[in-house]
Protein backbone atom coordinates (compact mmCIF):
# COMPACT_ATOMS: atom_id res chain seq x y z
CA UNK A 1 0.00 0.00 0.00
CA UNK A 2 2.31 2.64 0.74
CA UNK A 3 4.99 1.85 -2.46
CA UNK A 4 1.35 2.11 -4.58
CA UNK A 5 1.59 5.70 -2.27
CA UNK A 6 5.10 6.97 -3.06
CA UNK A 7 4.23 6.28 -6.21
CA UNK A 8 1.38 8.83 -6.58
CA UNK A 9 -1.24 5.71 -7.43
CA UNK A 10 -3.28 6.47 -4.16
CA UNK A 11 -3.03 10.09 -2.29
CA UNK A 12 -1.61 10.12 0.87
CA UNK A 13 -2.06 13.58 1.98
CA UNK A 14 -0.45 13.25 6.04
CA UNK A 15 2.60 12.63 4.48
CA UNK A 16 4.17 16.08 3.33
CA UNK A 17 5.06 16.38 -0.26
CA UNK A 18 8.32 17.47 -0.50
CA UNK A 19 8.79 13.47 0.97
CA UNK A 20 6.73 11.76 -1.29
CA UNK A 21 8.92 13.82 -4.40
CA UNK A 22 11.83 12.99 -2.57
CA UNK A 23 10.88 9.06 -3.24
CA UNK A 24 9.07 9.14 -6.01
CA UNK A 25 12.52 10.29 -7.95
CA UNK A 26 14.48 7.75 -6.09
CA UNK A 27 11.96 5.11 -6.79
CA UNK A 28 12.10 6.03 -10.60
CA UNK A 29 16.12 6.35 -10.53
CA UNK A 30 16.58 2.89 -9.30
CA UNK A 31 13.77 1.50 -11.41
CA UNK A 32 15.58 2.80 -14.94
CA UNK A 33 18.93 1.90 -13.52
CA UNK A 34 17.38 -1.81 -13.58
CA UNK A 35 16.00 -1.85 -16.77
CA UNK A 36 19.25 -0.62 -18.06
CA UNK A 37 21.49 -2.84 -17.06
CA UNK A 38 18.95 -5.90 -17.58
CA UNK A 39 19.36 -7.45 -14.45
CA UNK A 40 15.85 -8.56 -13.36
CA UNK A 41 13.44 -8.74 -16.47
CA UNK A 42 10.42 -8.40 -13.67
CA UNK A 43 11.74 -5.25 -13.24
CA UNK A 44 11.28 -3.79 -17.24
CA UNK A 45 7.26 -5.06 -16.49
CA UNK A 46 7.06 -3.24 -13.19
CA UNK A 47 8.07 -0.21 -15.07
CA UNK A 48 6.17 -0.85 -18.08
CA UNK A 49 3.43 -1.31 -15.72
CA UNK A 50 3.96 1.90 -13.78
CA UNK A 51 4.47 3.70 -16.59
CA UNK A 52 1.43 4.62 -17.38
CA UNK A 53 0.57 5.49 -13.75
CA UNK A 54 2.96 7.77 -12.00
CA UNK A 55 1.81 11.17 -13.48
CA UNK A 56 2.42 10.00 -16.71
CA UNK A 57 6.32 9.96 -16.36
CA UNK A 58 7.71 8.06 -19.69
CA UNK A 59 10.23 5.63 -18.59
CA UNK A 60 11.39 4.03 -22.31
CA UNK A 61 11.67 7.83 -23.73
CA UNK A 62 13.28 9.35 -20.39
CA UNK A 63 10.52 12.42 -21.25
CA UNK A 64 10.26 13.08 -17.58
CA UNK A 65 11.40 16.41 -17.81
CA UNK A 66 8.76 17.38 -20.35
CA UNK A 67 5.50 16.48 -17.37
CA UNK A 68 4.56 18.68 -14.49
CA UNK A 69 6.14 16.27 -11.97
CA UNK A 70 9.50 17.89 -13.12
CA UNK A 71 8.26 21.29 -12.76
CA UNK A 72 6.80 19.60 -8.95
CA UNK A 73 10.34 18.76 -8.03
CA UNK A 74 12.30 22.11 -8.89
CA UNK A 75 9.83 23.40 -6.91
CA UNK A 76 10.63 21.89 -3.99
CA UNK A 77 12.78 23.04 -1.06
CA UNK A 78 16.88 23.87 -2.23
CA UNK A 79 17.94 21.87 0.76
CA UNK A 80 15.47 18.63 -0.31
CA UNK A 81 16.42 18.69 -3.35
CA UNK A 82 19.81 18.38 -3.20
CA UNK A 83 19.80 15.88 -0.62
CA UNK A 84 17.02 13.94 -3.22
CA UNK A 85 19.76 14.23 -6.16
CA UNK A 86 22.55 13.22 -3.83
CA UNK A 87 21.16 9.76 -2.79
CA UNK A 88 19.51 9.60 -6.30
CA UNK A 89 23.26 9.74 -7.51
CA UNK A 90 24.39 7.25 -4.69
CA UNK A 91 21.53 4.93 -5.80
CA UNK A 92 22.56 5.26 -9.49
CA UNK A 93 26.31 4.16 -8.82
CA UNK A 94 25.35 1.40 -6.70
CA UNK A 95 23.02 -0.16 -9.21
CA UNK A 96 25.17 0.17 -11.90
CA UNK A 97 28.42 -1.50 -9.92
CA UNK A 98 25.74 -4.42 -9.32
CA UNK A 99 25.58 -4.82 -13.04
CA UNK A 100 28.84 -4.47 -13.94
CA UNK A 101 29.51 -8.26 -14.88
CA UNK A 102 31.92 -9.19 -12.64
CA UNK A 103 31.77 -12.51 -10.81
CA UNK A 104 32.67 -11.66 -7.14
CA UNK A 105 35.74 -10.69 -5.21
CA UNK A 106 39.34 -11.00 -7.52
CA UNK A 107 40.65 -12.87 -4.44
CA UNK A 108 38.00 -15.33 -3.80
CA UNK A 109 38.79 -19.22 -4.60
CA UNK A 110 38.28 -20.43 -8.18
CA UNK A 111 35.96 -23.10 -8.53
CA UNK A 112 36.81 -26.22 -10.01
CA UNK A 113 34.33 -28.82 -10.88
CA UNK A 114 34.98 -32.77 -11.30
CA UNK A 115 33.25 -35.09 -12.21
CA UNK A 116 33.64 -39.09 -12.22
CA UNK A 117 32.15 -42.67 -10.69
CA UNK A 118 32.02 -42.45 -6.95
CA UNK A 119 29.83 -45.18 -7.22
CA UNK A 120 29.42 -48.39 -9.54
CA UNK A 121 32.21 -50.66 -10.84
CA UNK A 122 34.63 -47.90 -12.21
CA UNK A 123 34.53 -46.14 -8.47
CA UNK A 124 37.86 -46.89 -7.87
CA UNK A 125 38.95 -44.48 -10.97
CA UNK A 126 36.21 -41.67 -9.75
CA UNK A 127 37.46 -41.96 -6.19
CA UNK A 128 41.18 -41.88 -6.78
CA UNK A 129 40.87 -38.98 -8.98
CA UNK A 130 38.56 -37.19 -6.32
CA UNK A 131 41.13 -37.86 -3.13
CA UNK A 132 44.59 -36.97 -5.66
CA UNK A 133 42.71 -33.51 -6.56
CA UNK A 134 41.80 -32.94 -2.63
CA UNK A 135 45.04 -33.57 -1.57
CA UNK A 136 46.52 -30.52 -4.29
CA UNK A 137 44.00 -28.44 -3.61
CA UNK A 138 45.10 -28.79 -0.07
CA UNK A 139 48.76 -27.99 -1.01
CA UNK A 140 48.36 -24.87 -3.17
CA UNK A 141 45.81 -22.95 -1.17
CA UNK A 142 48.54 -23.27 1.60
CA UNK A 143 50.79 -21.43 -1.07
CA UNK A 144 51.12 -17.72 -1.73
CA UNK A 145 48.94 -17.20 -5.33
CA UNK A 146 45.17 -18.38 -6.50
CA UNK A 147 43.51 -20.26 -4.31
CA UNK A 148 40.80 -22.79 -5.58
CA UNK A 149 37.53 -24.92 -4.37
CA UNK A 150 36.85 -28.10 -5.44
CA UNK A 151 33.04 -30.07 -5.81
CA UNK A 152 32.85 -32.86 -7.05
CA UNK A 153 30.26 -34.83 -8.70
CA UNK A 154 29.14 -38.84 -9.30
CA UNK A 155 28.15 -39.93 -12.64
CA UNK A 156 28.58 -43.74 -12.02
CA UNK A 157 30.50 -43.70 -15.59
CA UNK A 158 26.77 -42.81 -17.28
CA UNK A 159 27.04 -40.41 -19.85
CA UNK A 160 23.67 -38.64 -19.40
CA UNK A 161 24.47 -39.08 -15.77
CA UNK A 162 27.78 -36.84 -16.35
CA UNK A 163 25.88 -34.26 -18.33
CA UNK A 164 23.51 -33.95 -15.47
CA UNK A 165 26.30 -33.75 -12.97
CA UNK A 166 28.28 -31.10 -15.03
CA UNK A 167 24.89 -28.60 -15.26
CA UNK A 168 24.88 -28.95 -11.33
CA UNK A 169 28.51 -27.84 -11.12
CA UNK A 170 27.47 -25.03 -13.68
CA UNK A 171 24.87 -23.92 -11.36
CA UNK A 172 27.31 -24.21 -8.46
CA UNK A 173 29.40 -21.69 -10.35
CA UNK A 174 32.31 -23.98 -11.82
CA UNK A 175 34.97 -22.12 -13.40
CA UNK A 176 37.31 -24.76 -14.74
CA UNK A 177 36.57 -28.41 -15.19
CA UNK A 178 38.60 -31.84 -14.08
CA UNK A 179 36.13 -32.79 -17.10
CA UNK A 180 34.70 -36.30 -16.35
CA UNK A 181 37.59 -40.11 -15.48
CA UNK A 182 35.69 -42.21 -17.58
CA UNK A 183 35.42 -42.12 -21.84
CA UNK A 184 32.08 -42.06 -22.75
CA UNK A 185 30.93 -39.58 -20.10
CA UNK A 186 34.04 -37.02 -21.11
CA UNK A 187 33.18 -37.30 -24.42
CA UNK A 188 29.27 -35.86 -23.58
CA UNK A 189 30.87 -33.31 -21.30
CA UNK A 190 33.60 -31.69 -23.16
CA UNK A 191 30.86 -31.21 -25.64
CA UNK A 192 29.16 -28.64 -23.21
CA UNK A 193 32.20 -27.65 -21.86
CA UNK A 194 33.59 -26.70 -25.24
CA UNK A 195 29.99 -24.96 -25.88
CA UNK A 196 30.28 -23.13 -22.59
CA UNK A 197 34.02 -21.96 -23.19
CA UNK A 198 34.58 -23.67 -19.33
CA UNK A 199 38.44 -24.83 -19.46
CA UNK A 200 38.61 -28.03 -18.97
CA UNK A 201 41.64 -30.75 -18.12
CA UNK A 202 40.52 -34.79 -17.74
CA UNK A 203 43.24 -36.27 -15.43
CA UNK A 204 42.24 -39.80 -17.26
CA UNK A 205 39.64 -39.54 -19.93
CA UNK A 206 42.18 -40.92 -22.93
CA UNK A 207 40.10 -40.91 -26.01
CA UNK A 208 40.70 -38.58 -28.96
CA UNK A 209 36.97 -37.63 -29.40
CA UNK A 210 37.33 -35.55 -26.29
CA UNK A 211 39.86 -33.85 -27.62
CA UNK A 212 38.01 -33.62 -30.94
CA UNK A 213 40.27 -32.74 -34.14
CA UNK A 214 42.26 -35.91 -34.29
CA UNK A 215 42.03 -38.56 -36.80
CA UNK A 216 40.54 -41.86 -36.97
CA UNK A 217 41.98 -44.76 -38.11
CA UNK A 218 41.03 -44.18 -41.56
CA UNK A 219 42.49 -40.91 -41.05
CA UNK A 220 39.17 -38.96 -41.11
CA UNK A 221 38.19 -36.02 -38.54
CA UNK A 222 34.63 -36.90 -36.83
CA UNK A 223 34.88 -34.45 -34.47
CA UNK A 224 35.59 -30.77 -34.90
CA UNK A 225 38.65 -29.90 -32.36
CA UNK A 226 37.32 -28.75 -29.01
CA UNK A 227 40.04 -26.19 -28.11
CA UNK A 228 39.29 -25.75 -24.46
CA UNK A 229 39.63 -29.48 -23.84
CA UNK A 230 43.27 -30.75 -22.61
CA UNK A 231 44.41 -34.13 -21.18
CA UNK A 232 46.66 -35.28 -18.50
CA UNK A 233 46.57 -38.94 -19.56
CA UNK A 234 48.00 -40.37 -22.57
CA UNK A 235 45.55 -40.60 -25.57
CA UNK A 236 44.08 -44.07 -26.95
CA UNK A 237 46.17 -43.82 -29.87
CA UNK A 238 49.49 -43.02 -28.01
CA UNK A 239 49.12 -45.68 -25.63
CA UNK A 240 48.35 -48.21 -28.25
CA UNK A 241 51.36 -47.45 -30.46
CA UNK A 242 53.49 -47.30 -26.74
CA UNK A 243 52.30 -50.57 -26.11
CA UNK A 244 53.25 -52.62 -29.62
CA UNK A 245 56.58 -50.84 -29.32
CA UNK A 246 57.16 -51.65 -25.49
CA UNK A 247 56.42 -55.33 -26.31
CA UNK A 248 58.59 -55.68 -29.62
CA UNK A 249 61.37 -54.00 -27.76
CA UNK A 250 61.55 -55.86 -24.82
CA UNK A 251 60.78 -59.27 -27.10
CA UNK A 252 57.54 -60.22 -24.84
CA UNK A 253 55.80 -62.17 -27.17
CA UNK A 254 56.46 -64.12 -30.38
CA UNK A 255 52.87 -64.84 -30.79
CA UNK A 256 50.13 -62.03 -29.43
CA UNK A 257 46.38 -62.36 -28.73
CA UNK A 258 44.30 -59.50 -28.11
CA UNK A 259 40.95 -58.90 -26.71
CA UNK A 260 39.27 -55.93 -26.37
CA UNK A 261 35.52 -54.55 -25.66
CA UNK A 262 34.66 -53.05 -29.35
CA UNK A 263 31.68 -51.46 -27.33
CA UNK A 264 33.88 -48.92 -25.54
CA UNK A 265 36.01 -45.96 -27.23
CA UNK A 266 38.63 -45.86 -24.60
CA UNK A 267 39.49 -49.63 -25.79
CA UNK A 268 38.66 -49.57 -29.56
CA UNK A 269 40.97 -46.61 -29.61
CA UNK A 270 43.91 -48.41 -27.90
CA UNK A 271 43.67 -51.53 -30.11
CA UNK A 272 43.13 -49.70 -33.47
CA UNK A 273 46.64 -48.01 -32.82
CA UNK A 274 47.85 -51.16 -31.52
CA UNK A 275 46.74 -53.06 -34.55
CA UNK A 276 48.05 -50.99 -36.80
CA UNK A 277 51.44 -49.97 -35.38
CA UNK A 278 52.37 -53.98 -34.34
CA UNK A 279 51.76 -54.42 -38.07
CA UNK A 280 54.69 -51.99 -39.01
CA UNK A 281 56.95 -53.82 -36.05
CA UNK A 282 56.31 -57.40 -37.82
CA UNK A 283 54.45 -58.36 -34.73
CA UNK A 284 52.62 -61.56 -34.84
CA UNK A 285 48.53 -60.95 -34.26
CA UNK A 286 47.08 -64.54 -33.81
CA UNK A 287 44.23 -64.35 -32.33
CA UNK A 288 42.06 -60.74 -31.89
CA UNK A 289 38.27 -61.03 -29.89
CA UNK A 290 36.23 -58.63 -29.09
CA UNK A 291 33.21 -58.25 -26.11
CA UNK A 292 30.86 -55.75 -25.49
CA UNK A 293 29.61 -54.45 -21.99
CA UNK A 294 26.87 -56.41 -21.69
CA UNK A 295 28.69 -59.96 -22.52
CA UNK A 296 31.58 -59.28 -19.84
CA UNK A 297 31.32 -61.81 -18.11
CA UNK A 298 32.39 -65.13 -19.79
CA UNK A 299 35.71 -65.02 -21.60
CA UNK A 300 35.56 -69.04 -22.56
CA UNK A 301 35.52 -68.44 -26.16
CA UNK A 302 38.15 -65.73 -26.77
CA UNK A 303 40.89 -67.45 -24.15
CA UNK A 304 40.55 -70.81 -25.77
CA UNK A 305 40.94 -69.23 -29.69
CA UNK A 306 43.75 -67.56 -28.18
CA UNK A 307 45.13 -70.59 -26.42
CA UNK A 308 44.43 -72.75 -29.45
CA UNK A 309 46.13 -70.13 -31.78
CA UNK A 310 49.70 -70.31 -29.76
CA UNK A 311 49.56 -67.64 -28.25
CA UNK A 312 52.13 -66.54 -25.60
CA UNK A 313 50.96 -63.03 -24.83
CA UNK A 314 47.84 -61.78 -24.76
CA UNK A 315 47.44 -57.68 -24.84
CA UNK A 316 44.08 -56.60 -23.22
CA UNK A 317 43.44 -53.14 -23.55
CA UNK A 318 40.58 -52.90 -21.29
CA UNK A 319 39.76 -51.68 -17.79
CA UNK A 320 40.49 -53.72 -14.76
CA UNK A 321 36.98 -55.20 -14.29
CA UNK A 322 36.39 -57.63 -17.27
CA UNK A 323 40.50 -58.11 -16.70
CA UNK A 324 40.24 -59.72 -13.82
CA UNK A 325 37.48 -61.76 -14.77
CA UNK A 326 39.97 -62.88 -17.80
CA UNK A 327 42.86 -63.56 -15.33
CA UNK A 328 40.62 -65.82 -13.57
CA UNK A 329 38.77 -67.97 -16.27
CA UNK A 330 42.30 -68.11 -18.15
CA UNK A 331 43.29 -69.59 -14.59
CA UNK A 332 40.90 -72.13 -14.25
CA UNK A 333 41.80 -73.13 -18.28
CA UNK A 334 45.29 -73.27 -17.33
CA UNK A 335 46.37 -71.16 -19.60
CA UNK A 336 49.28 -69.11 -18.34
CA UNK A 337 50.21 -66.52 -21.34
CA UNK A 338 52.02 -62.91 -20.47
CA UNK A 339 49.21 -60.46 -19.72
CA UNK A 340 50.22 -57.39 -20.72
CA UNK A 341 47.74 -53.98 -20.47
CA UNK A 342 47.14 -50.51 -20.06
CA UNK A 343 46.68 -47.72 -17.65
CA UNK A 344 42.80 -48.91 -17.09
CA UNK A 345 44.56 -52.10 -15.88
CA UNK A 346 45.84 -50.20 -12.98
CA UNK A 347 43.18 -50.79 -9.74
CA UNK A 348 43.22 -54.71 -10.42
CA UNK A 349 45.23 -55.12 -7.17
CA UNK A 350 42.46 -53.10 -5.12
CA UNK A 351 39.28 -55.01 -6.62
CA UNK A 352 37.45 -56.69 -3.63
CA UNK A 353 36.92 -60.43 -3.84
CA UNK A 354 39.61 -60.71 -6.06
CA UNK A 355 42.88 -63.01 -5.44
CA UNK A 356 45.43 -61.08 -6.33
CA UNK A 357 47.75 -63.82 -7.10
CA UNK A 358 46.01 -64.15 -10.01
CA UNK A 359 47.59 -60.63 -11.24
CA UNK A 360 51.15 -61.67 -10.70
CA UNK A 361 53.90 -60.86 -13.28
CA UNK A 362 50.89 -58.71 -15.38
CA UNK A 363 52.72 -55.96 -16.94
CA UNK A 364 50.93 -52.78 -17.97
CA UNK A 365 52.26 -49.49 -19.33
CA UNK A 366 51.87 -46.57 -16.42
CA UNK A 367 52.44 -42.88 -15.65
CA UNK A 368 53.05 -43.66 -12.39
CA UNK A 369 54.22 -45.85 -9.73
CA UNK A 370 53.55 -45.45 -6.10
CA UNK A 371 57.02 -47.50 -5.07
CA UNK A 372 59.10 -44.37 -6.87
CA UNK A 373 61.77 -42.72 -4.82
CA UNK A 374 61.61 -39.29 -5.49
CA UNK A 375 60.68 -36.49 -2.70
CA UNK A 376 57.34 -36.04 -5.08
CA UNK A 377 55.96 -39.34 -4.81
CA UNK A 378 57.35 -40.56 -1.47
CA UNK A 379 55.48 -37.24 -0.03
CA UNK A 380 52.12 -37.72 -2.38
CA UNK A 381 51.72 -41.43 -1.34
CA UNK A 382 52.46 -40.66 2.46
CA UNK A 383 49.72 -38.33 2.60
CA UNK A 384 47.48 -40.09 0.51
CA UNK A 385 47.89 -43.32 3.00
CA UNK A 386 47.83 -41.04 6.32
CA UNK A 387 44.33 -39.67 4.38
CA UNK A 388 42.57 -42.12 2.63
CA UNK A 389 44.32 -45.46 3.98
CA UNK A 390 45.01 -47.23 0.69
CA UNK A 391 48.06 -46.49 -1.95
CA UNK A 392 47.25 -44.40 -4.76
CA UNK A 393 46.80 -45.47 -8.31
CA UNK A 394 47.72 -43.27 -11.34
CA UNK A 395 44.59 -41.68 -11.63
CA UNK A 396 44.91 -39.77 -8.75
CA UNK A 397 48.31 -39.25 -9.47
CA UNK A 398 47.06 -37.58 -12.26
CA UNK A 399 44.34 -35.64 -10.65
CA UNK A 400 46.94 -34.27 -8.66
CA UNK A 401 49.41 -33.07 -11.78
CA UNK A 402 46.04 -31.47 -13.19
CA UNK A 403 45.61 -29.21 -10.13
CA UNK A 404 48.93 -28.03 -10.14
CA UNK A 405 48.81 -27.62 -13.94
CA UNK A 406 45.70 -25.46 -13.56
CA UNK A 407 47.60 -23.54 -10.59
CA UNK A 408 50.72 -22.77 -12.71
CA UNK A 409 48.78 -21.66 -15.51
CA UNK A 410 46.37 -19.54 -13.41
CA UNK A 411 49.27 -18.28 -11.66
CA UNK A 412 51.51 -17.53 -15.26
CA UNK A 413 48.16 -15.73 -16.59
CA UNK A 414 47.16 -13.31 -13.27
CA UNK A 415 43.47 -15.06 -13.66
CA UNK A 416 41.26 -13.97 -10.64
CA UNK A 417 37.78 -15.33 -9.75
CA UNK A 418 36.25 -12.27 -10.59
CA UNK A 419 37.07 -12.77 -14.11
CA UNK A 420 34.04 -14.52 -16.66
CA UNK A 421 34.09 -18.21 -17.08
CA UNK A 422 35.23 -17.21 -21.10
CA UNK A 423 37.87 -15.36 -20.45
CA UNK A 424 39.60 -17.20 -18.21
CA UNK A 425 38.88 -19.84 -20.29
CA UNK A 426 41.07 -18.04 -23.28
CA UNK A 427 43.75 -17.44 -20.83
CA UNK A 428 43.84 -20.89 -19.38
CA UNK A 429 44.44 -21.95 -23.38
CA UNK A 430 46.64 -19.42 -23.93
CA UNK A 431 49.07 -21.01 -21.13
CA UNK A 432 48.69 -24.86 -22.08
CA UNK A 433 49.89 -24.07 -25.44
CA UNK A 434 52.76 -21.91 -24.91
CA UNK A 435 55.70 -23.88 -25.31
CA UNK A 436 57.37 -22.07 -22.29
CA UNK A 437 54.98 -24.16 -20.27
CA UNK A 438 55.92 -26.87 -18.24
CA UNK A 439 55.07 -28.97 -15.42
CA UNK A 440 57.12 -31.63 -13.25
CA UNK A 441 54.83 -33.94 -12.15
CA UNK A 442 53.60 -37.28 -10.35
CA UNK A 443 53.06 -38.58 -13.96
CA UNK A 444 55.92 -36.99 -15.89
CA UNK A 445 58.78 -34.61 -15.76
CA UNK A 446 59.31 -31.48 -18.09
CA UNK A 447 55.34 -32.19 -19.37
CA UNK A 448 53.83 -30.04 -22.29
CA UNK A 449 50.61 -29.50 -23.63
CA UNK A 450 50.11 -29.08 -27.87
CA UNK A 451 47.21 -27.23 -29.49
CA UNK A 452 45.74 -31.01 -30.08
CA UNK A 453 44.85 -30.91 -26.74
CA UNK A 454 47.30 -33.93 -25.68
CA UNK A 455 50.33 -33.84 -23.54
CA UNK A 456 53.50 -34.72 -24.31
CA UNK A 457 55.16 -37.20 -21.72
CA UNK A 458 57.47 -40.71 -21.66
CA UNK A 459 54.79 -43.77 -20.39
CA UNK A 460 56.82 -46.32 -17.89
CA UNK A 461 56.52 -49.77 -17.97
CA UNK A 462 55.21 -51.92 -14.44
CA UNK A 463 54.84 -55.28 -13.59
CA UNK A 464 52.97 -56.48 -10.53
CA UNK A 465 55.59 -58.50 -8.22
CA UNK A 466 54.42 -59.76 -4.92
CA UNK A 467 50.92 -57.53 -4.92
CA UNK A 468 52.95 -54.48 -5.31
CA UNK A 469 53.32 -52.72 -8.98
CA UNK A 470 57.69 -52.60 -9.76
CA UNK A 471 59.31 -50.78 -12.22
CA UNK A 472 60.18 -53.23 -15.48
Amino acid sequence: MLFLKFCGLLSLKPIRKDFILTIRLLLIVILYCLRLCFCRVVFIFLIAGLNRHINGICFFNLGIYKHKFMKEVIEMKKSTRIFALILALMLTVACFAGCSGKSGDSNAAIKIGGIGPLTGAAAIYGQAVQHGAEIAIEEVNEKDGPKFELKFEDDENDAEKSVNAYNKLKDWGMQISLGSVTTQPCIAVSTETFSDRIFTLTPSASSTDVLGGLPDKDGNVSIPRKDNVFQMCFTDPNQGVASAQYIKDQNLGTKIAVIYNNSDAYSTGIYQKFSSEAEKLGLDIVSVKTFTDDSANNFTSQLNEAKDAGADLLFLPIYYTPASLILSQADKMQYKPKIFSVDGMDGILTLDNFDTSLAEDVMLLTPFTADATDDLTTNFVTKYKEKYNEVPNQFAADAYDCVYAIYNAVKNQSITADMSTSDICEKMISAFTDSSFRLDGLTGKDMTWSTTGEVSKGPKGMVIKNGVYVGM
